[in-house]
């Protein structure tokens, strides 16, 4: 519309907050049975189920694990997905089915892809760390596409994650690959998963790819993300179509873990530890883990068990008295 005003006020004009960005808030959650830590849960959410082919975000500590007992999760099933552990102070003691013992400490990936079906357990107490006295990570789910989601188990241990530097801001790339490296985890659908490092007062722009969704999870710090401001263990949503991400960091430093992949668009069902894609396939899963704790052999051959581990299994939940539908995007 034209102006008809001889004498205009001149404006200087700045971009405002994206649109189309989400925020998802956290929700405290108990995750363990009976010897239950709470965590901070952003995926799913009723906000939003999935970002690329990530399907669950948790968030824990800084936790005083002389205070609180720390972490102690006992043998639990798994299909159709893989296990993301990432820490940013303190250690995790993973065991698995397939007799893999490994500890994890920051800078490092623990990786376990369930296939068809796997059990773990993961321990971080002070009996067992006595040296590392804070517990502080997040532990992500990645779903399975229909071409790996019924394959072989397996688990990966990756001690030396690539990285770069941009604009002053350390990125270490833990899964997928950004800005030049990639992470020699194995993925089964187009992703990323990295630590991003923002010193305070800093500004930077991250290359990423348009055709990936991704999201921001605050650990430390205020970030201020596409002009939205994103307080601690919040998550921030883009949608794809972004060839750069700005992130912006106030008076202190922030860390953050990005998220994001090609859309994910087959079904995905998820319940307690099982990610499918029908009910029956998980009534399924859970009659066979339930029947593994008896000793049943087929619910062995699927699950197999977990050995050294102090403590028996943890029981599935009971089921609800409903047909439980996938997850919309």
């Amino acid at each position: 519309m034209t102006n008809h005003d001889p004498h205009p006020v001149e404006q200087v004009c700045v971009a405002g907050p994206a649109a189309d960005v989400e925020l998802v808030e956290p929700r405290d959650v108990p995750l363990g049975g009976p010897r239950a830590m709470t965590v901070r849960r952003t995926l799913p959410s009723k906000a939003r189920s999935l970002v690329g082919p990530f399907c669950f975000a948790d968030h824990y500590g800084p936790d005083d694990v002389a205070a609180t007992g720390g972490m102690d999760v006992p043998p639990h099933p798994h299909t159709g997905l893989q296990t993301v552990t990432w820490l940013f102070e303190g250690s995790v003691l993973h065991r698995d089915a397939l007799g893999s013992e490994q500890v994890v400490v920051p800078g490092q990936l623990n990786l376990m892809t369930a296939g068809d079906g796997i059990c773990h357990s993961e321990e971080a107490t002070p009996a067992l760390f006595p040296d590392r006295p804070v517990l502080h990570g997040v532990q992500l789910w990645t779903v399975l596409p229909e071409s790996a989601r019924h394959g072989e188990r397996a688990f990966d241990h990756v001690a030396d994650v690539p990285s770069f530097a941009v604009d002053g801001t350390v990125v270490r790339v833990f899964m997928g690959a950004l800005g030049g490296v990639a992470s020699p985890a194995r993925a089964y659908s187009p992703l990323v998963a990295a630590q991003v490092d923002v010193p305070a007062g800093a500004r930077v722009t991250l290359p990423v790819d348009a055709a990936f969704e991704h999201g921001v999870l605050v650990d430390t710090g205020v970030l201020r993300f596409e002009g939205h401001d994103v307080e601690r263990s919040w998550l921030a949503y883009a949608p794809p179509g972004r060839d750069v991400l700005v992130l912006e960091a106030g008076d202190a430093p922030v860390r953050a873990v990005l998220l994001g992949g090609a859309p994910f668009e087959e079904p995905v069902l998820m319940w307690w530890n099982f990610v499918g894609r029908t009910h029956d396939e998980v009534v399924e899963a859970r009659a066979q883990w339930q029947a593994s704790l008896t000793g049943d052999a087929a619910g062995l051959a699927r699950f197999g068990e977990v050995q050294g581990y102090d403590g028996p299994p943890l029981p599935a939940p009971e089921l609800p008295n409903v047909r439980l539908r996938p997850r919309e995007r």
